[in-house]
């Protein structure tokens, strides 16, 4: 504790969690712990496909393994802490932690905000422009939108974790979430955030509503390509292919637009714990399922290493 004034400054927080110990939450506890071991090896096992085999040595899977690696950051920033938390019986957090907890948490948003964007364009000019398609999406190019998305996600993460810890914090030490989410520990700051909400939502017209923008577009262009197909059964694929990452990318974007770009008068706290959860562990459980193991390439790929294994009764080599 320190003094300021006539106010008890606080050196460590308290999460609530997203849990208490009744038999229906201890069954929600066991589903998220399901879904964090599914993300995990979802997302390490298209890491491992993409490395190991040279067929997917392409653009689209350039992007994919990065968006597996950036997903498997997320969700264990978040989850292990959480269930530990869970587990013991205990939440607090120092005040350090919390701001690595921002820090690192908002690098990876941020990281996968920026990506996703990237991953839409790099599929319109594939459809659009396939003839030029590998001078476009050049292997230089994709290196430099992956190193632009971290760049963004960084910045944007040390910002925000730096200035929310320079608040004082005084009264009550417990953060009403499962982890230390900027919304949530505003509540506890004794001064006007007024100013730095305005911030944060400038943040996220660049970090949230510009990639989305773009998204929307490449995929609107490629509705378009896909409409002028002559073949029917292409036409359906693409339009399941194009949905299912809709879907996806709408639950990403617009539970972080719902957290970020609220006033906080209009924050309730049961309801950023759900909203927090579709972008903290659904999306990344989601993304590997939508956006490869359903590929050809994928399975094929998956296939081929099953057969090296020896498990498998296959030969090595």
């Amino acid at each position: 504790m320190a003094w300021a004034g006539n106010q008890t400054l606080i050196s460590h927080f308290v999460l609530l969690g997203l849990f208490t110990h009744s038999p229906l939450h201890l069954f929600l506890f066991s589903i998220i712990m399901v879904m964090f071991l599914v993300a995990l090896s979802g997302n390490g096992l298209m890491i491992l496909l993409i490395l190991m085999d040279s067929r997917l040595h392409t653009p689209m899977y350039f992007f994919l393994s990065w968006l597996s690696l950036m997903d498997l950051m997320l969700i264990s920033t978040i989850v292990p802490r959480m269930a530990a938390d869970f587990l013991m019986g205990r939440g607090s957090i120092s005040f350090t932690g919390c701001g690595l907890q921002i820090l690192f948490f908002l690098t990876l948003l941020g990281d996968e905000c920026f990506l996703l964007a990237f991953m839409a364009y790099d599929r319109y000019v594939a459809i659009s422009n396939p003839l030029r398609y590998s001078v476009i999406m050049s292997r230089r190019v994709c290196w430099l939108m992956v190193a632009g998305s971290w760049l963004f996600g960084l910045v944007d993460g040390l910002i925000q974790a730096v200035f929310t810890l320079r608040f004082p914090y005084c009264g009550s030490q417990e953060i009403d979430h499962f982890f230390c989410e900027v919304p949530a520990v505003l509540k506890l700051a004794c001064a006007d955030t007024s100013l730095y909400e305005t911030m944060i939502y400038v943040c996220c017209v660049l970090m949230l509503l510009l990639p989305f923008s773009v998204i929307s577009a490449s995929y609107l262009r490629i509705l378009v390509a896909v409409l002028r197909m002559r073949s029917a059964e292409g036409r359906r694929k693409a339009f399941a292919t194009c949905s299912s990452h809709m879907i996806v990318v709408s639950l990403f974007y617009g539970a972080a637009m719902i957290t970020y770009m609220r006033p906080q008068a209009y924050h309730s706290s049961k309801q950023d714990k759900v909203v927090s959860a579709f972008y903290t562990m659904i999306t990344p459980m989601l993304n590997p399922l939508i956006y490869s193991l359903r590929n050809k390439e994928v399975t094929g790929a998956l296939k081929k290493l099953l057969g090296k294994c020896p498990c498998g009764g296959g030969t090595l080599g």
